[in-house]
């Protein structure tokens, strides 16, 4: 089964210097029928403007991934970890017990737009933990490349769930991917940039693909598309 879940009919939020969409209930959007996909729980699609940013807060028991599109993100934490986070690099923050952490963009001009992926733990608790890797473009073109995981394969940063997320990128000279899925497992599809079509499903920047239940999916007529890619347990 195939659901698709389109940029337009997510919840969004304007509050001046953080414009925001959220995939499933967040905040003060709150839709039932939208809470999570698996142990999916978040999916916003934010744009921080210049100069703006998250202060110090708190997380607790929440895998956290941020997966930076154009700009950078300056990430802190309690933990000892300062960064710049930029295109092409995947940070975790396994929150754990709790970490206290701020994100801005430091950028005078430009705005930050990034992607924060919230994932449910197989265990609470645990010490909070820290990774932050680059991966190359050219291992994406055409064909997904795994980014994160439970078991830290292939240089991916390692998820404290029975997850993986691949990150593919795909435009007009790119023949395209198909994958074999296993029935089982439930996967989300999240174009974060571009477009092109998923089993013969258009889809445009910001639209997501619930799948459930299937046992193919093939990736095509992509138009610079940037694409995530969730295998997820089904909980």
């Amino acid at each position: 089964m195939l659901t698709p879940r389109l940029a337009q009919d997510r919840g969004h939020a304007d509050h001046g210097w953080l414009k925001t969409a959220h995939s499933f209930s967040f905040a003060d959007y709150h839709d039932p029928a939208h809470m999570q996909f698996g142990p999916l729980r978040v999916l916003n699609d934010d744009r921080i403007a210049p100069g703006m940013g998250f202060g110090t807060h708190g997380h607790k028991n929440m895998e956290i991934v941020s997966y930076v599109l154009s700009g950078a993100l300056a990430h802190k934490d309690s933990m000892g970890n300062t960064s710049s986070i930029h295109p092409g690099e995947v940070q975790r923050m396994s929150a754990g017990t709790g970490v206290l952490h701020s994100e801005y963009n430091h950028n005078a001009s430009e705005e930050t737009h990034f992607l924060q992926i919230w994932i449910l733990p197989a265990t609470p608790g645990g010490a909070p933990g820290y990774e932050q890797r680059a991966f190359d473009w050219a291992e994406r073109r055409g064909r997904f490349r795994l980014v994160a995981s439970p078991s830290g394969a292939d240089g991916s940063v390692r998820l404290q769930q029975d997850v993986k997320l691949y990150s593919g990128l795909f435009d007009g000279n790119d023949e395209g991917q198909t994958l074999a899925l296993d029935p089982q497992r439930l996967y989300y599809v999240h174009v974060a940039k571009g477009a092109l079509s998923v089993n013969g499903l258009p889809l445009r920047a910001g639209d997501g693909l619930r799948v459930q239940a299937e046992s193919q999916l093939s990736f095509d007529a992509g138009k610079s598309a940037e694409v995530l890619l969730f295998d997820m347990i089904d909980l």
